[in-house]
C-alpha cells in the first residue's frame, strides 16, 4: 500500500460503539417497567387519598396520622407522578424520587412500630425497591446535571406527549377502578384486626 493511498484493509475491525448490544436495549426497558409500576401506585394512591376510601381512612387512624394527612399525600403523590414522568428537570426528579423513597420506607417503618405483619410492611418495601431501580437505570438526560449549560439535550414534543399520555392513561385507569378498590379492600382493616367490624 502506498503512503498516499486512504484505503483501509478489509481486516480492520469495526469500532465497539458501532455494534449494538442487547445490554442498550434491556436497560431502557427495565427502566419503563420499573417507572410505570412506581408511577401507577403513586397516582392509584393519589385517588385513594384524595377521594379518602375507607381503607386510607382504616390505616391513618390505625398509625396514628390525623385525617388530613390523606390530602398532604395525595397532593405529593400527583406531584412526584407528574416530576417522575415528564422529560429533563433532573435534579427537581432526584427530590421526587428521594421523597417517593422516604415515603415509602416510612410507611413500612411505621408498620413495623406497631407489630404488624409482612401483609401490611411489605408492599412498602416492593414500591420502595422498584423506586431505587428506576432511580439507578434512569437515562443520562433525566439524571441531575450541574448547571444548565446550552449544549445540553432538549425533550422532543414527541417526549413529552408521550409522558403525558401515560400519566393521562394511569390516572383515568385509577380514577374509573377507584370503586372496585374501594369495595376490595373494605374489609382488609377488619382481616387485620384494626376495625371491629365492616362499615355500613
Amino acid at each position: 500500500m502506498s503512503p498516499t493511498d486512504t484505503r483501509r484493509p478489509a481486516t480492520d475491525a469495526k469500532p465497539a460503539a458501532v455494534v449494538p448490544t442487547g445490554g442498550n436495549r434491556i436497560r431502557p426497558v427495565a427502566y419503563w417497567v420499573t417507572t410505570v409500576v412506581i408511577l401507577s401506585e403513586l397516582l392509584a394512591g393519589a385517588a385513594w387519598d384524595l377521594f379518602t376510601i375507607d381503607w386510607m381512612e382504616d390505616q391513618l387512624a390505625h398509625l396514628g396520622y390525623p385525617d388530613y394527612f390523606a390530602y398532604i399525600l395525595g397532593v405529593c403523590h400527583v406531584a412526584a407522578a407528574v416530576t417522575i414522568a415528564v422529560p429533563g428537570f433532573g435534579l427537581i426528579k432526584e427530590w421526587a424520587y428521594a421523597g417517593i423513597c422516604f415515603m415509602w420506607s416510612g410507611a413500612a417503618v411505621s408498620y413495623l412500630a406497631l407489630g404488624d405483619g409482612p401483609v401490611s410492611w411489605a408492599p412498602p418495601l416492593m414500591f420502595l425497591a422498584f423506586a431505587l431501580a428506576s432511580w439507578a437505570l434512569r437515562p443520562g438526560d433525566r439524571r441531575a446535571r450541574g448547571h444548565a449549560t446550552a449544549d445540553q439535550p432538549r425533550a422532543n414534543p414527541r417526549e413529552w406527549a408521550a409522558s403525558i399520555g401515560l400519566l393521562v392513561a394511569l390516572s383515568a385507569v385509577s380514577l374509573l377502578t377507584l370503586p372496585v378498590t374501594a369495595d376490595i379492600t373494605s374489609d382488609w382493616a377488619v382481616e387485620r384486626g384494626w376495625v371491629d367490624e365492616q362499615r355500613p
